[in-house]
């Protein structure tokens, strides 16, 4: 007995390896993305038994391959009831005469081989800048529901705005409007006094995927990271903006408080119906119910407005990666510029290398990323590619006024992309996002404005500098590109 106490550390050591390699020669054998494939064996081999929960809580996907074929069941025949109807046929796409529609014609050809998304004309569409404007608008349209509410978030937390939606719900329950709200369980921070509230106004609130001690366990895989709102089947709104306090610059909060920019969008018109077939089919998953369709929920639409629009929603459900896919079609099909926002820049190899290629071939290209963020390994892993960036011609800037939350991108005058996709491997592979692409000039001039008007508060990085920078930083910048398949 006394042997087996000495030498229980070896034991167990040698258990762990044997599970190590096993572990290891399973995940070569499924043929995913090498590079995420030789970060998980680095943690697995150098971090004996995290490594193993590392592997376990944030790169199984059995959840994807169980779990989600039930949803694939409801997707299949809500879709179908009406997407189709929208759907242009080849030679309706090729007649369409449309400047923009026709300069992005394989953006829109991709969507809708991919996921049977319509691009759709009779649209309305307004940018709301910042959580103050988001909120103003959306309390608007919320007092004005007649049939329907329906919200779905990544982040819905108790507090100064989400005590005031929740109040808002009530009201609007009690009056006999349909409320239906879904949160994701792991990002959210509800009260159970607040949900108990919400449903004993009688309003149907679920949680996305709940999972055990969810502080502890913030990054776990396949959250709802979509952020947007449905009323009546008329008004939609998308974009990057939560439920969420910091989210909003309220003039007498304290001057200490970070100054938050983020994006969102009003949509009325057909668009809202994508929206509409998305929160639906997330709803009955988590719910595990099936909603019967009322032609409330697909109101028609008598509009005077041609914006277009195309609606691109991407998961663990889907069978392509299809936002990430319309980003990059986007890059490799511009012509002049492409002006890009986003929080967190930790590309695959596809995006870095065309955005890299991109401005090679003499197209303008922008990002604007936050100086520090609210990660630090995340601004690590991003500094981690911004040399290969400058060194091809890219234009890197650090938006110092505060944290830069917004998710967008602006290409060639036509095009413009608002949703809740990051440019990272969570966003693009993991995570349940969903972007709006606007086909319009009159958005693209706005919020080309826009960008500009937030490079006034940015630093330019340049090549010099950035190579000057100290070696402990580039390090750091070493390691947590080891984990940047992981973030």
């Amino acid at each position: 007995m006394n042997d087996l106490l000495d030498n229980l550390w070896w034991i167990l050591l040698s258990i762990n390896f044997l599970i190590v390699f096993i572990t290891a020669g399973y995940e070569v054998m499924h043929f995913r993305e090498p590079v995420k494939s030789i970060s998980l064996i680095f943690a697995l081999f150098m971090l004996p038994v995290i490594g193993l929960l590392v592997y376990y809580f944030f790169a199984q996907e059995f959840r994807k391959s169980k779990l989600f074929n039930r949803k694939k069941l409801y997707d299949q025949r809500i879709i179908q009831h009406w997407e189709d109807k929208l759907l242009l046929k080849e030679q309706q796409l090729i007649d369409i005469n449309q400047d923009c529609i026709a300069q992005k014609i394989k953006l829109v050809r991709l969507l809708q081989n991919n996921q049977k998304k319509p691009v759709t004309f009779l649209n309305k569409v307004r940018v709301l800048i910042n959580g103050e404007n988001k909120f103003t608008a959306l309390f608007e349209d919320i007092k004005s529901a007649q049939h329907h509410i329906h919200i779905e978030y990544y982040i819905f937390n108790s507090g100064r705005i989400g005590n005031r939606l929740i109040l808002l719900l009530c009201e609007k329950a009690k009056e006999g409007v349909k409320v239906r709200v879904s949160y994701d369980y792991v990002a959210s921070n509800l009260s159970r006094k607040a949900v108990k509230k919400m449903k004993s106004c009688g309003i149907e609130i679920y949680p996305f995927m709940p999972v055990w001690f969810p502080n502890l366990t913030r990054k776990l895989n396949y959250r709802n990271h979509r952020k947007m709102a449905i009323i009546d089947g008329y008004v939609g709104f998308i974009g990057g903006i939560n439920i969420c306090d910091e989210y909003v610059n309220f003039e007498e909060n304290p001057k200490e408080k970070l100054f938050w920019r983020d994006t969102h969008l009003r949509i009325q018109g057909h668009a809202v119906k994508s929206l509409q077939a998305q929160f639906i089919l997330n709803f009955n998953f988590i719910s595990g119910q099936e909603l019967i369709i009322e032609d409330n929920f697909f109101p028609k639409i008598d509009f005077t407005d041609k914006t277009a629009v195309q609606i691109a929603a991407s998961g663990p459900d889907t069978d392509w990666q299809n936002i990430m896919e319309a980003i990059l079609t986007a890059i490799n099909t511009a012509d002049k510029y492409i002006y890009i926002t986003t929080p967190y820049f930790i590309p695959n190899n596809q995006i870095l290398t065309a955005l890299c290629m991109a401005s090679r071939i003499g197209v303008e290209v922008k990002i604007i990323i936050p100086e520090k963020g609210d990660s630090v390994i995340a601004r690590y892993a991003t500094n981690s590619y911004i040399e290969k960036l400058l060194e091809s011609g890219v234009q890197v800037f650090h938006y110092h006024k505060g944290m830069v939350h917004a998710k967008t991108m602006v290409v060639d005058g036509v095009l413009t992309s608002i949703g809740s996709c990051n440019l990272d491997n969570r966003s693009f592979d993991i995570n349940f996002e969903i972007n709006a692409f606007i086909y319009d000039k009159k958005l693209a001039l706005e919020m080309t404005e826009v960008y500009h008007k937030d490079l006034k508060e940015t630093t330019e990085l340049t090549i010099d500098q950035w190579m000057q920078r100290p070696a402990l930083e580039k390090v750091r910048e070493a390691l947590a590109r080891l984990w940047a398949p992981l973030l």
